[in-house]
């Protein structure tokens, strides 16, 4: 690959003694349940607004709509307040970032991960007992919160607890709990709405707290990270603790690297301002592209709108629903071969193979859709059709789930050096609220105006994206956190903005093309 890396074998950071022990095991996945509020989110509001009675309690013009004979398949569900219903949340995640990020680095990953559980319990109660829109926007906006406290803490704790050639793997947790999450809620839509009265909605939206519970127990018992307890001061606790979950009282090599960054972090009194320094501009770069890209893949076209996207393309009620929980299970597994596989095959390799499985099945679902449906949207699916339909689908979540679903998060998690790490964090999470939000808001109109170009739309992004991790991304499998910084330094564009006299102790790797 042009302008690849390959991992160092002389740097300091590669002698790190590190074993797989139970208490980062235990740690990792217990903090990773913060993805499944996130996934849960994403999987439950597509199916509650698919279900009639919700719609017509809440959103009666879209429900006369759906109901219309010759109403164009495409435009059934366009309504801003619909969508706005379900894009809050994400506007008020990427304004709740802001405020994790000084919480995260001053108190630790801990305290973020506890408010984000919290305030996602009191929104889900709201959600559940709503009486009419202002509530349900009142709900999904401290829901939200709660999303942005999850999402800036997590992905950071994990990057921190693990040894650094299991780094990927454990971080996956998350995502593969945020895929869990979306499963669990298309499989709990399937059954509300068959719920007799009309209420079954109201228990697909209370059930948020329980996932949100999870998270908010399980941070109690979770201890604060190395690098925080260092950032924080303090340093005897910040020793044992590295001991313990590095299995070994050989630590060091790690530790003095732990606190010469920290130390390195203190000087820093403005991490967003420096963030746009130089010499952090690769950093910058990536915590912007990587975000903005990967919702520009069309996943939440899939996962938020699931089983209104079957819908509209002919699937009766129950089997948009099923076909949501078919998908969904596909995301689950196809996560899992992420998690076996990131630390063997590296990132950039998952990257580039999702992205050729994405843009191949985006181009047969618009090929398909425009000649069952045409430029007019009216027509219906015959079942054999729908199938392929189904299929493709699930080689595109497929795809999604083993690259630039998990890797979206792993790897702007583990580039940014301790003293713009949370600046670095928030902006990632803020980038890929702020997308999500744009492309939660702006879906249903795209899909009643481009029609099954859409996801030709997508497609084109796909090709963009998978054309600039193969040129401009560094692979970073096995690299320690502290050491990342060579990474950059040997890649054939980024090197020019790292300093020549960055850590002169340790050898640089040259960059080679495989």
């Amino acid at each position: 690959m042009a302008g690849g890396f390959v991992a160092p074998t002389g740097a300091q950071g590669q002698n790190y003694k590190a074993k797989m022990t139970t208490f980062v095991l235990i740690t990792c996945i217990v903090s990773a349940t913060g993805g499944l509020i996130f996934g849960y989110d994403i999987g439950v509001s597509g199916g509650v607004t698919s279900m009639d009675p919700f719609l017509k309690k809440f959103f009666p013009k879209v429900f006369r709509k759906m109901k219309e004979a010759h109403q164009n398949q495409y435009c059934k569900f366009d309504s801003q307040l619909l969508t706005t219903f379900t894009s809050s949340l994400y506007i008020a995640g990427l304004i709740a970032s802001f405020f994790a990020s000084a919480v995260t680095r001053m108190f630790g990953r801990k305290p973020s991960m506890l408010f984000g559980g919290v305030s996602f319990l009191i929104g889900a109660a709201i959600n559940g007992a709503a009486k009419d829109v202002a509530m349900l926007i009142i709900g999904r906006i401290l829901l939200g919160v709660g999303v942005g406290f999850a999402n800036q803490a997590v992905p950071l704790y994990l990057s921190e607890m693990a040894p650094p050639r299991l780094r990927g793997g454990l971080n996956m947790c998350f995502q593969l709990m945020v895929t869990i999450g979306i499963l669990a809620a298309n499989l709990i839509n399937y059954g509300t709405q068959k719920i007799h009265g009309g209420w079954g909605w109201r228990v697909s939206l209370a059930l948020a707290a329980v996932p949100a519970g999870i998270m908010t127990v399980g941070a109690l018992g979770l201890p604060d990270t190395p690098n925080s307890m260092i950032e924080r001061g303090h340093h005897d606790k910040a020793r044992n603790m590295l001991q313990k979950i590095r299995g070994t009282h050989e630590i060091e090599a790690e530790y003095n690297d732990l606190v010469e960054a920290s130390e390195a972090s203190k000087a820093v009194k403005h991490p967003f301002r420096n963030i746009l320094q130089r010499q952090y501009r690769p950093h910058l770069v990536m915590a912007i592209a990587i975000p903005f890209f990967q919702q520009l893949t069309g996943i939440n076209v899939i996962m938020f709108y699931a089983p209104v996207l079957f819908k509209t393309i002919g699937f009766a009620s129950n089997a948009s629903l099923l076909s949501a929980v078919i998908t969904g299970l596909v995301n689950v597994l196809a996560t899992l071969v992420s998690i076996f596989s990131v630390d063997k095959v590296g990132r950039k390799f998952l990257f580039m193979e999702g992205g050729v499985q994405m843009f191949i099945s985006q181009i047969i679902i618009a090929i398909i859709l425009g000649k069952e449906f045409g430029s007019n949207g009216e027509g219906s699916l015959g079942k054999g059709i729908a199938i392929v339909v189904v299929i493709l689908i699930c080689i595109y979540v497929a795809a999604f789930a083993w690259s630039w679903g998990p890797l979206g998060w792993l790897v702007p998690s583990e580039i940014f050096p301790l003293e713009i790490r949370s600046a670095g964090q928030s902006i990632n999470v803020s980038v890929n609220l702020l997308f999500t939000f744009v492309i939660a808001q702006a879906f249903l109109p795209m899909l009643c105006h481009f029609k099954f170009g859409l996801f030709l739309f997508f497609a084109g992004w796909v090709l963009v994206m998978s054309a600039f991790v193969h040129f401009l991304l560094p692979e970073t499998k096995g690299i320690p956190i502290e050491e990342m910084p060579l990474a950059w330094k040997s890649h054939w564009y980024w090197g020019r903005f790292i300093p020549e006299d960055y850590r002169p102790d340790v050898e640089l790797p040259k960059a080679t093309k495989a």
